[in-house]
């Protein structure tokens, strides 16, 4: 991230972690001049779309950069805890997905092919809950899952991400593909959002992209980003532990 960018997100982070914040309180904590905190909270599309100042100036953010994240529902088809997904039965869980893409703006036109996608999701995202309980002993129930999520604030700020799993550090983006083959451009497409994603979770999250493809089988690999130095997990759905194991570290290697 470029340094305005850097400093950019400090302002934001140091709002959204706040429960109302002054300007000159920004400016002090972040050790910046009032001048520069300014400049952000009047320009970056960020601060200008995803935050408000209210009738005492104190500044505050639509999504809070705590865990759980409180707000971030209103952005998303589908929200909650990882343990109220798993005891929800299909039909139910469909059901919200719908009304909360509804709500976000998210277009059901092509219902076949996607209602088909969401539940291919969905039975994706119980096997690796299920694979991570019986591997690695983590408490999953508390982590956040998010299907469909939609921040799509002027034209400036666009993140779509098909699920995301989010544990108290770390935010896994994953784009699915009901495919076999990987595709480069796909590769892009999973880590197209990685830096918005960065300044909406906050400094304390590492966020890790990933394509799933469902359609495959014993999957697992790292696919140079073009263009850049990075990599980009690729997996199939049964493999799927595997992206989380490389950065949790669960396994015995």
């Amino acid at each position: 991230m470029r340094p305005d960018k850097t400093e950019e997100a400090a302002v934001y982070s140091a709002i959204c972690s706040s429960n109302g914040i002054k300007a000159k309180d920004i400016a002090l904590k972040m050790g910046l001049d009032r001048r520069t905190v300014n400049k952000w909270l009047y320009s970056s599309p960020f601060l200008k779309e995803l935050c408000w100042q209210d009738r005492n100036y104190l500044w505050h953010g639509q999504i809070a950069q705590s865990f759980p994240h409180s707000g971030l529902r209103e952005y998303c088809g589908y929200y909650s805890a990882v343990k109220e997904f798993r005891a929800l039965e299909e039909d139910e869980w469909l059901s919200m997905l719908k009304e909360g893409c509804a709500d976000i703006g998210r277009s059901l036109n092509d219902t076949r092919g996607l209602i088909h996608s969401f539940r291919d999701e969905r039975l994706t995202m119980l096997n690796l809950f299920e694979d991570l309980d019986e591997l690695s002993g983590l408490d999953t129930g508390d982590w956040e899952i998010v299907f469909e999520l939609r921040i799509k604030k002027s034209r400036y700020i666009r993140i779509y991400a098909d699920v995301l799993v989010i544990t108290a550090d770390k935010a896994f983006s994953l784009e699915f593909k009901m495919k076999d083959e990987i595709n480069p451009s796909e590769i892009s497409q999973a880590a197209k959002y990685v830096e918005s994603l960065e300044v909406i979770l906050g400094p304390k999250y590492d966020v890790i992209p990933a394509l799933v493809l469902t359609g495959a089988e014993e999957l697992f690999a790292f696919i140079p980003l073009e263009g850049s130095e990075g990599e980009v997990p690729v997996s199939s759905g049964d493999m799927l532990f595997n992206v989380f194991d490389e950065y949790i570290g669960f396994l015995k290697r």
